[in-house]
Formats: structure tokens, sequence, C-alpha cells
């Protein structure tokens, strides 16, 4: 994977409400009415990034949810990122 500049970064983002660039990578984070209900999106996201070997740094905490993405093997964002992303935000809105 590409590791993408900062102009495809921005326009990437434009698609995604909530999330921003920061330091390197993509974030955002997300609240919910308590901690089993943040865990449950927690366990659909977790299965996802598993299929595709794709890992997120994140931390929960109660009905919180942080999220940073981007990938290693690049040193910085690329597109397999902003897929993530945009499944992330699907299994957040099916909620």
């Amino acid at each position: 994977m590409e590791k993408l500049d900062l102009k495809n970064i921005e326009k990437e983002l434009e698609q995604l409400e909530g999330w921003e660039y920061v330091d390197g990578a993509i974030e955002t984070s997300f609240e919910f009415a308590d901690f089993k209900d943040a865990f449950s999106v927690m366990t659909r996201i977790a299965f996802e990034c598993e299929a595709q070997n794709h890992h997120p740094e994140w931390t929960n905490v109660y009905n919180s949810l942080q999220i940073r993405l981007n990938t290693h093997d690049a040193e910085g964002v690329t597109e397999k990122d902003f897929k993530l992303a945009k499944i992330i935000e699907s299994i957040i809105q099916s909620e």
C-alpha cells in the first residue's frame, strides 16, 4: 500500500464525518449508551479488522471508543485505512 499525501487524505476525510488527520493517522471517537453497547460494537469491528488483517489502535473507557488508523508498513495513512474507516462507520450506523 502506498502512503497517501495530505491532499488525498483531506479529500478522503470529506466523506467521513467526525474523522480527522492527527499526527500521521486518521482518528475519531464515538459514545454509546453504556459499556455493553460500546463493547458490542468493538466486537463487530474486531471481526472485520481480522478479516482485513488491519488492526486499529483503539481505547475504550466505559461508553466511549477512540479509534486511530494508519498503515504501519507504509508509515502513514493509506487507502486501506479509509476502507476500514468506512466499514467502521457502516457498523456504527447499523446500531
